[in-house]
């Protein structure tokens, strides 16, 4: 089986027994594309570029430079369907104007690493689990040295907040698995952001039982289909 993405596993927990196995099967076979096409592929990838760059380098400007860059995409397009896509884009980027970045980071001087390619598929319970979040970082606090990561979401609808714990989980179990030896990977910093309604789930929420562990019991009934 190929590398399996974090929707993937959602989409395949939304699924009946009948449509569990073609999709398996599907799986097996190629990567497939998302029920929800607004959601899958490059659709998001607007915002999703506007909002990770604004969350690195602190400065709100790239959100009213992406959203004039669309608006006059939407000019020189065509196609209704392209035209709302880059509408939809901007609506989150306009949302994210007066969004307070600052609360998903600590206080500290931050020191962004570059995630290696070799690095993104977990293994779990036997299965490729692709992590891939927007950013990881490392810094001090009270002479401990501490990395986090942010993983910025996008999906028509959005995701509830259990659904958006498993982005969370995967992110924790990167961090854990290839950086854990020289830093303290810290729960609170460790957030899956949902662009589209704006929730946010952190791996506290995880370890202290406000959000569900989904990963586990989703490989074990994947794993009946495949």
């Amino acid at each position: 089986m190929k590398k399996l993405t974090v929707k993937n596993l959602i989409e395949f927990r939304g699924k009946n027994n009948r449509t569990k196995i073609t999709f398996v099967n599907n799986l097996k076979k190629e990567k497939i594309k998302s029920d929800d096409n607004s959601g899958g592929g490059d659709y998001w990838i607007s915002c999703l570029s506007a909002v990770r760059n604004t969350f690195k380098f602190g400065n709100a400007d790239l959100l009213d430079e992406k959203i004039t860059f669309l608006r006059d995409k939407i000019k020189f397009s065509e196609i209704n369907r392209i035209k709302d896509q880059f509408q939809r884009n901007i609506d989150i980027i306009s949302n994210f104007k007066d969004y307070d970045f600052q609360h998903l980071k600590p206080n500290a001087n931050l020191t962004f690493i570059t995630q290696q390619k070799h690095q993104a598929i977990l293994d779990i319970k036997g299965l490729p689990i692709e992590a891939k979040p927007c950013h990881i970082f490392t810094f001090s606090s009270n002479n401990s040295e501490e990395i986090g990561g942010i993983w910025f979401v996008a999906q028509l609808k959005g995701f509830p907040k259990s659904e958006l714990g498993m982005f969370t989980d995967i992110l924790y179990r990167y961090l854990d698995k290839h950086h854990s030896k020289d830093f303290y990977v810290n729960p609170e910093y460790c957030i899956a952001v949902d662009l589209y309604n704006g929730q946010e789930v952190n791996y506290t929420e995880i370890q202290n039982g406000k959000i569900s562990i989904l990963i586990d019991s989703t490989l074990d009934d994947l794993k009946n289909y495949n």
